[in-house]
């Protein structure tokens, strides 16, 4: 017997990176040896952003490298 299967609609998350987010992200890592949560959020906006530049993209590329080696902490 088949039984009846409910699907639940899940809105997709729209995020959009601010201009010269990637720049104050890197910046404010440099002081504080940290990301927030809102960095982690651009982060991710970032991402998902097909049009940012390649030195952008190297750069988001160099951030998660330093979170994944322990030299950047989440906060």
């Amino acid at each position: 017997m088949i039984k009846d299967i409910e699907f639940k609609v899940i809105p997709m998350l729209q995020v959009q990176l601010l201009p010269g987010a990637i720049n104050e992200i890197m910046a404010s890592v440099a002081e504080n040896s940290s990301l927030t949560e809102s960095d982690r959020y651009g982060l991710m906006a970032s991402v998902l952003d097909e049009s940012i530049s390649e030195e952008e993209r190297c750069s988001v590329d160099r951030l998660l490298r330093s979170v994944i080696r322990g030299r950047v902490q989440l906060k």
